[in-house]
């Protein structure tokens, strides 16, 4: 039998789709992982099924391209849908094309080629409208007066509207989360971070921090994934901390909406933002009643600080969902199995790009590390190697180069003890905790992720 040899990205959806036939999984949160469609999961498992390993070898492999499709071609195109089967969805376009035009394309084609000028299938989501209607205005800065006005017929077309909603059926189908900066306790405003399931009412985390932070979110993920589990979609804001960058900044690990979406990414959660507050209503709406309810209960609790509230907390949340909340129905909660603890504490992690200097250590937050390996023992790399650094939700620092991961050690400024004139303690040999590598920590993994954002394709230009 031929050995089969997968690159890591082949390799990453056949553990998934391997996963999800043997243990009959979730296929929508496989898709959500894969960024593929459900029906594009069905055609991986069948193809698994089938030809077992092989099937994942991309088989345009070592091929050359047959080219693009020319300018003719594509207006073809676009004045059949338009004028012909402008109803239609990109599917059923793709299959009348194939049956009554004589046309054979495929469908990620058809997708391709009509959002590229800005032509929608009813069926499209709101999340990807709203990302091309930003690229659709950066071109009637540029076009020419006949074709801005043909670029504003389209951009009316776009634009969608946020009617009134019914409730999600499933507990943990949708949780909206958001943070409310308020005079809660004391004499200064503090953000109270927080996250409500639509199907129930029911308040799956709450949080105090300073400001609107990465790490209240992070925190709010954290109960609900140690609580409840892993949830389909969270819906959240999109005018600060979640889309929020520095001005001329190309920091990674101050990008907050990459960080938190390349950790849902990794548990399988889709996310959506919208600085729109209809959005994500029944958030907006806790808010206000916590504002008539919260700061009573805090002042007569006699809390003062951060920490003294987050506690408080605790035992809130349980309060205010028996009084305000539906009941739970496990038997229609959509939650996937919580995580381990540990796995949530290297999930919920800030990741960003260091390069080894001169002196074969990392400078971090102004301070310097050298990488550690299991034995305790400090490992040293050429200058210029490129690593990944990992702060976990904890604040355990990790950092992975190619295939392996190190721990740590911050190097003291001035030694602790003199070789020359304090006497040294026998050096035992250290056992140092360092997780396994995983595939997110990958250095490839992340930096494809990152230059797929398109606000930091953006910042960049």
């Amino acid at each position: 039998m031929r050995k089969v040899e997968l690159r890591m990205n082949e390799q990453y959806k056949y553990k998934i789709i391997k996963k999800l036939v043997e243990t009959n999984g979730n296929k929508k949160r496989a898709a959500i992982k894969l960024k593929r469609s459900v029906r594009q999961i069905d055609r991986m498992i069948a193809g698994y099924k089938e030809y077992g390993k092989e099937f994942f070898v991309h088989g345009n492999r070592g091929r050359k391209p047959l080219g693009a499709f020319t300018e003719e071609f594509k207006t073809e195109i676009e004045l059949l849908y338009t004028n012909k089967y402008f109803d239609c969805t990109y599917t059923a376009f793709k299959e009348y094309l194939e049956t009554r035009e004589n046309i054979k394309i495929s469908l990620d084609e058809v997708r391709v080629l009509l959002r590229d000028r800005y032509i929608f299938s009813p069926r499209t989501h709101k999340s990807t409208k709203r990302k091309f209607r930003k690229k659709l205005e950066a071109d009637i800065i540029k076009a020419t007066k006949k074709e801005k006005q043909e670029l504003r017929n389209k951009l009316v077309l776009s634009e969608d509207a946020h009617p009134r909603q019914p409730r999600c059926q499933y507990f943990g189908e949708e949780l909206q989360m958001d943070a409310c900066i308020h005079l809660w306790f004391g004499k200064e405003k503090t953000a109270l971070h927080a996250a409500i399931d639509d199907a129930t009412g029911q308040v799956v985390g709450l949080y105090f921090d300073k400001e609107e932070t990465l790490n209240g979110y992070y925190n709010i993920t954290h109960q609900i994934l140690s609580k409840y589990g892993i949830p389909y979609l969270i819906k959240t804001d999109k005018r600060t901390v979640f889309e929020y960058k520095k001005k001329a900044s190309s920091k990674v690990e101050e990008d907050t909406f990459t960080q938190y979406s390349y950790a849902c990414k990794q548990l399988g959660i889709h996310i959506e933002t919208s600085s729109v507050p209809e959005f994500k209503p029944r958030v907006e709406r806790l808010f206000q009643t916590l504002q008539q309810r919260l700061p009573q209960a805090l002042r007569l609790a006699q809390i003062t600080t951060i920490d003294e509230a987050n506690q408080f907390l605790k035992n809130y949340i349980a309060q205010y969902n028996n009084k305000f909340a539906l009941c739970i129905n496990n038997n229609k909660s959509v939650f996937e199995n919580q995580p381990s603890e540990e796995k949530i504490n290297l999930t919920l992690a800030v990741l960003c790009k260091r390069v080894i200097d001169s002196g074969h250590s990392i400078k971090y937050n102004k301070q310097y590390y050298r990488l550690i390996n299991k034995s305790g023992r400090p490992i040293y790399f050429n200058k210029g190697t490129k690593c990944i650094i990992i702060k976990a939700l904890d604040g355990s620092l990790f950092a992975t180069v190619d295939e392996s991961i190190f721990a740590l050690e911050e190097i003291e400024e001035i030694q602790a003890r003199s070789i020359d004139f304090d006497e040294l303690e026998e050096m035992k040999e250290r056992k140092i905790y360092i997780p396994r590598m995983i595939h997110p920590w990958k250095g490839k993994s992340f930096e494809e992720f990152v230059k797929q954002q398109k606000h930091r394709i953006e910042n960049v230009a």
